[in-house]
């Protein structure tokens, strides 16, 4: 017998979409898998079958939880404007084989501010501020964040009309072939660390000026 949570998951076609290429992680009702069945004459399970063995093996379906309860983002975006909210999403890797942690910066850019059609957008400017100098404040680090002259000089150069997330891939390269979800992106025009590129175009520089930040007591 599956465990309740799986159960209810396994089980809620209305509150189960199609994740696509890019994916649409805030899809209308009209969009969920009940929907969707009911419009081709299929039962959920039928449907859903069908869908996941018609391509190559990498199609995934899209089941937000909590934040979902209302059929939109709306919650999250009062969130995201909380001025004691600090951006950001990681358990260490806990959940790496379900979710992928990577693309929430890219998405906050690409969904939030350029994209969204199911409610309000936000200001470039906000988001960035809320990513970078916000963060670093907020964790001590106050020679980063800003564009300033004497500071570490990380740096994203973004062209903001071809940033675009790409559907999820399952790849397995952990110890003992454990599985985990990563995401590539496109329109990351370069990366810098300490002014010294990392990344060129998306592709791996070879440059290593970064290094380890530990906390201490």
């Amino acid at each position: 017998m599956l465990p309740p949570l799986s159960r209810q998951i396994a089980t809620r076609w209305d509150r189960m979409y199609l994740l696509g290429d890019p994916p649409d992680y805030e899809p209308g009702p009209e969009r969920s898998i009940a929907a969707m069945a009911e419009r081709a004459g299929q039962t959920p399970q039928e449907f859903c079958y069908d869908y996941l063995t018609g391509g190559d093996g990498s199609r995934m379906l899209y089941f937000p939880v909590t934040n979902y309860v209302h059929g939109d983002l709306a919650v999250v975006q009062e969130m995201i404007t909380d001025p004691h909210t600090v951006l950001g999403l990681s358990d260490g890797g806990a959940h790496c084989g379900v979710i992928c942690d990577a693309s929430l910066c890219t998405y906050m850019i690409t969904h939030w501010v350029r994209d969204r059609s199911r409610g309000e957008r936000l200001p470039l400017e906000f988001i960035i501020k809320r990513q970078t100098s916000e963060t670093a404040d907020f964790f001590g680090f106050h020679d980063r964040g800003r564009l300033e002259v004497g500071k570490k000089a990380d740096v994203n150069v973004i062209d903001m009309d071809a940033l675009r997330l790409h559907h999820p891939e399952m790849i397995y390269d952990l110890p003992a072939g454990g599985r985990r979800l990563v995401q590539q992106v496109e329109g990351y025009d370069m990366t810098l660390v300490s002014g010294v590129p990392i990344f060129e175009k998306g592709r791996d520089t070879g440059a290593r000026p970064g290094r380890l930040v530990r906390a201490t007591a």
